[in-house]
């Protein structure tokens, strides 16, 4: 492919988003900064446009199918066909499981697995058509066992395998699908989670830090430089993986 590669990354607001958003410009794509509201993507979309990049804001509902095809839409009208998407919505609503009601249940696996299916379903034509395409899944360090996630954990989990059947459906057409799974990053989520536990964010940063062999905890970076290897060209024969960015070595 000798055109410029067009990019989604969805909930690129802020944190892991913003940073792939970022890292895909920077490497050339043009990049729909795709969050709930359009406003909210305007900080990441002035960061890569003043850096000499291309990017446009996409308000979008990542759980509601009518909501994701005029995202899209809109993507293709102004940017053209996508042929590159990073699954990052997402949300959390932890609690234990007696505690956790059937909204906080079905809100989270409406951003990240509906999300994640909605996106690539309305996105897969368009690197079908091209020959070409790359899908980069968020997945967590949760898909094994967290305790007061049973909702985000099985999502997390959930998207591995949706990842690996998706590559096993699309290689065939030049499309390839990975996943990553971050540890601890430090964003506004785990300072929401650190605030919830009543902890001070650098104390539970601190604390986090201890546990992870590289003896520091994650940036937002740390996950772009890994979506940037998936999205290139040459990662054609990487497909179907799961790499846990975590610090240290997963089961």
């Amino acid at each position: 492919m000798t055109a410029k590669k067009v990019a989604i990354v969805t909930g690129a607001a802020r944190g892991i988003g913003a940073a792939v958003a970022k890292r895909l410009a920077s490497d050339g794509m043009a990049v729909a900064v795709l969050d709930l509201n359009a406003e909210s993507c305007e900080g990441t979309v002035a960061a890569i446009n003043e850096a000499g990049g291309k990017a446009i804001a996409v308000g979008a509902d990542v759980s509601n199918e009518e909501s994701v095809a005029a995202a899209v839409e809109k993507v293709v009208a102004e940017l053209g066909g996508p042929t590159v998407l990073i699954n990052n919505a997402g949300i959390i609503r932890d609690n234990m499981l007696f505690k956790m009601t059937v909204d906080d249940w079905d809100a989270v696996m409406g951003v990240h697995l509906r999300g994640a299916f909605l996106m690539s379903k309305a996105c897969q034509k368009h690197m079908v058509d091209a020959g070409w395409g790359r899908i980069v899944n968020l997945s967590s360090t949760s898909a094994l066992g967290n305790r007061g996630q049973a909702n985000y954990s099985a999502a997390k989990a959930g998207m591995q395998g949706f990842t690996k059947t998706l590559a096993i459906e699309l290689g065939k057409f030049g499309v390839t699908a990975n996943a990553i799974a971050p540890g601890f990053i430090e964003t506004e989520m785990t300072a929401a989670t650190a605030a919830r536990m009543g902890v001070e964010f650098e104390e539970f940063k601190k604390f986090s830090a201890a546990q992870i062999p590289v003896n520091r905890v994650g940036a937002p970076e740390d996950i772009a430089h890994t979506a940037s290897f998936f999205a290139s060209e040459g990662a054609g024969f990487v497909s179907g993986q799961v790499v846990y960015v975590a610090g240290g070595p997963k089961d």
